[in-house]
């Protein structure tokens, strides 16, 4: 028998997060936080906002037989991203890299059924198997994406109001990434994080929600924090532990 104890895992390397928000509220934008290389699969077309980031953020490019590449073709979702993920400069971009983003997955989803689409019977309409397909695939990336080693792995998402039932028959509504719902637990779950950006109306700053609550989908198994700034958000080498937040400092970090 093999073991190892807990106490040597590495909470600052190799994680895996999902962030999510609103279109516009700077997802895209908090990966100049990363620390390191960072390497970005841009699935929406809004790398442009880091032009200015960082050149340890780089975006990866297709070969169409030109020195500069191409970007994503949203029209091919499906080819692009099979020609991505058999790469084998990324499946091995742990020695060179420290973080892989793909941002973001809601706009895949989409662009996806736009594409299936147009293989049905009229060209346009998605068929009944299309949606069972769609899980099963989306599965089966998510995990060939989080299994590449040695790498930090953050995952972007626009967000979504799902409509959810207690025991007692009670319904509330919760904040959760957009992604279909069959697709969303096993998404979720193999997370070791799962963050709500949000920015204060006040302020303009900008905060991810890390304790999920009846309202909100979040989760942190890295360290002890609730919230962050989005400047703090990926410190996970620091354990500090914080008292619990009130609703109002939830709502905007800053």
């Amino acid at each position: 028998m093999i073991t190892k104890s807990a106490m040597s895992f590495r909470k600052n390397k190799d994680w895996k997060m999902i962030l999510y928000a609103k279109a516009g509220q700077g997802k895209t934008t908090s990966i100049k936080y990363l620390k390191g290389k960072t390497l970005v699969l841009d699935l929406d077309n809004s790398f442009k906002v880091l032009e200015r980031a960082s050149d340890n953020i780089q975006q990866y490019r297709f070969d169409d037989g030109t020195p500069e590449g191409r970007e994503f073709d949203r029209t091919r979702p499906i080819e692009d991203l099979n020609t991505f993920l058999s790469d084998e400069d990324v499946q091995n971009m742990g020695k060179d890299w420290d973080n892989l983003v793909i941002d973001n997955v809601s706009s895949l989803e989409k662009d996806w059924f736009v594409e299936t689409g147009r293989k049905s019977k009229n060209g346009i309409s998605n068929e009944i198997q299309d949606y069972s397909r769609w899980t099963n695939y989306f599965a089966r990336i998510i995990t060939t994406i989080y299994m590449i080693p040695n790498v930090n792995i953050l995952i972007t998402a626009w967000e979504k109001k799902i409509d959810n039932e207690t025991e007692s028959g009670q319904t509330f509504s919760q904040y959760a990434p957009d992604v279909r719902d069959k697709s969303l637990n096993g998404f979720l779950g193999l997370a070791d994080v799962v963050a709500r950006l949000v920015v204060n109306p006040k302020t303009g700053g900008r905060g991810a929600i890390l304790e999920g609550d009846n309202t909100v989908y979040a989760k942190n198994r890295l360290d002890e924090r609730t919230v962050a700034p989005i400047e703090e958000l990926f410190n996970f080498d620091n354990n500090k532990t914080e008292k619990p937040k009130t609703k109002q400092e939830k709502e905007g970090t800053k």
